[in-house]
Order: structure tokens, then C-alpha cells, then sequence
């Protein structure tokens, strides 16, 4: 399978790619593509260009999360891609996100789901596990049962007028079956990193994990979390970490000390061979 990313904060190839605070991948497996994800602001369109994507190849767009810099480029892609498409989320992608601090926001999907569905969307709501092509899961709600993994205490939701904390139940993740093992495609990992692996095992019944790519959301969390998932991480016997987006550059830089060669910071731009 290959892994292009189209959209992550930073770039590192002069080829006139845009860098924004954000994610988005173009996922290629056994002759099917998806785009997961869709960065911030539009950017996913000419960065796709500029590296030989053709967006209206995808057969299908999927949303790990209801989060600004994971949606805020979807209107684009979908017009880009010019045809009615399946979209695949949570029912709970569009519900209320807001953050506290540093500024106290909302941080959700900046398009109602008529603007979206104008534009070419035809949603469709994942509870369950789902295996989009063959070998290909769409992970479902992912079972919280570590009792490290406690998220970002920043992230909130009303209801009736008060906050509660945000449950993100809408945070999703791609399972990719390959022949070295599982590959796993975060978003942000809201629902927890060794969450997220140990539902990948168990929803495809393959306990080598081979690679995992994507957002880590390890940058905010508390220094339990972090530590753990980072033991449990060098316990995996990965042959590619490639940590981005949410990770952050300190943690990042700590996990490149750790892994060495099996660590890429998926940059904008990267292509992944796995």
C-alpha cells in the first residue's frame, strides 16, 4: 500500500506544496484509493496537484473526526472530486466541539451538512467496525479501556447549557491488513493510541502491527499517557513509526531519539511505501 500526505503542518520538499495546521491522506490499497481526511483550508486541492493525485479517483472520503483542521478543506476536495461521494463518519462528527484554552472555542466541522451535501457528500454513519475493501477496516467507535488514556482535558461539549468533557466518540482510524502486518492510519487519536491498536488486533484478528502513521494527539496529554504510550510503542517491534500532526515537535524529536530509522515525521508531501 502507499500513503501520501497531502496536508500536515510542516512541509520539507520545495515543490510548492502548502503546509497547515491540519491533516489529510491519500491511502492507496490492492487498486483502491480514499482520502482520509481533509486538512484545514483548501490546501488538500493544489498540494494534490502538485503531487500527482488525481482527488477525483477517490472512491470513497473518510473523517476520522468532527475537528476544524481534519474537515476544513472537505468543501474543496468534494468539489474538486466533482461527483456525488460516500463519506464515511460518525454520527457524532458534527456535534459541538469547543477547546478551553488557549482561547475558549469552537473547534468543529465549519460547514453544515446541507453545505457539504450540496457540494457533493453522501454521508455515511459508522458505529461499527467496517471493512471498506477488502482488507481495509474503518475502525468504528473505539473501546476505551486503558486507564492512562485520559485525552485532552481542554476539549469540551454542551449540553443543556453546560459543559461537559468532550467524549470525541467520533474519532475513527483506518486498519490496513498488508502482508508485514497491520498498518494503522491515525487521525488525531483522541480515543487513545494503545486504545486504538489493541481494537485494530481485535476487529482484524492480526496481532503484528507493522506501522503506525498519523496523529498521535501525544503533544497535550499528560506525562502518564505519554510515558506509557511510549513504552508500549518500543514493545511493538515496529518497522515504521511516522508520528505527526498532533504529536508535536518535542515528542516527535523523542520518538525519532528512540526508533532511529523506523521513525518518519510524515511531513507534508511524504510518500509512504508500506
Amino acid at each position: 500500500m502507499r500513503v501520501t500526505v497531502l496536508v500536515e503542518n510542516s512541509v520539507g520538499k520545495p515543490l510548492g506544496l502548502i503546509g497547515e495546521h491540519g491533516l489529510s491522506f491519500w491511502v492507496e490499497h490492492e487498486g483502491h484509493s480514499l482520502l482520509f481526511d481533509a486538512g484545514q483550508r483548501g490546501a488538500v486541492v493544489s498540494n494534490a496537484q502538485f503531487l500527482g493525485v488525481n482527488l477525483s479517483a477517490a472512491e470513497a472520503v473518510v473523517l476520522s473526526h468532527g475537528h476544524y483542521d481534519h474537515t476544513g478543506g472537505l468543501r474543496a476536495a468534494l468539489e474538486r472530486i466533482g461527483r456525488r461521494s460516500p463519506v464515511y463518519a460518525h454520527p457524532d462528527v458534527f456535534s459541538s466541539h469547543r477547546v478551553s484554552s488557549p482561547v475558549d472555542r469552537y473547534i468543529g466541522i465549519p460547514y453544515r451538512r446541507e453545505e457539504l451535501e450540496a457540494a457533493g457528500a453522501e454521508f455515511h454513519w459508522v458505529r461499527e467496525p467496517l471493512e471498506l475493501f477488502p482488507g481495509l477496516w474503518l475502525s468504528g467507535e473505539v473501546p476505551r479501556r486503558t486507564d492512562f488514556e485520559r485525552g485532552d482535558e481542554r476539549m469540551y461539549v454542551l449540553q443543556g447549557g453546560k459543559r461537559i468533557p468532550d467524549p470525541l466518540a467520533d474519532d475513527l482510524s483506518l486498519f490496513v491488513c498488508t502482508p508485514g502486518g497491520l498498518v494503522i492510519l491515525l487521525g488525531c487519536a483522541h480515543a487513545g493510541v494503545v486504545n486504538i491498536i489493541e481494537h485494530a488486533r481485535e476487529v482484524t484478528g492480526v496481532s503484528k502491527v507493522a506501522a503506525v502513521v498519523g496523529g498521535t494527539h501525544l503533544g497535550p496529554v499528560g506525562l502518564e499517557q505519554l510515558e506509557n504510550t511510549i513504552k508500549y510503542l518500543m514493545e511493538l517491534d515496529l518497522d515504521l513509526l511516522a508520528a505527526n500532526h498532533c504529536t508535536g515537535l518535542p515528542v516527535a524529536a523523542r520518538l525519532k531519539g528512540i526508533f532511529g530509522a523506523r521513525f518518519r515525521f510524515a511531513i507534508t508531501g511524504e510518500v509512504l511505501e508500506l
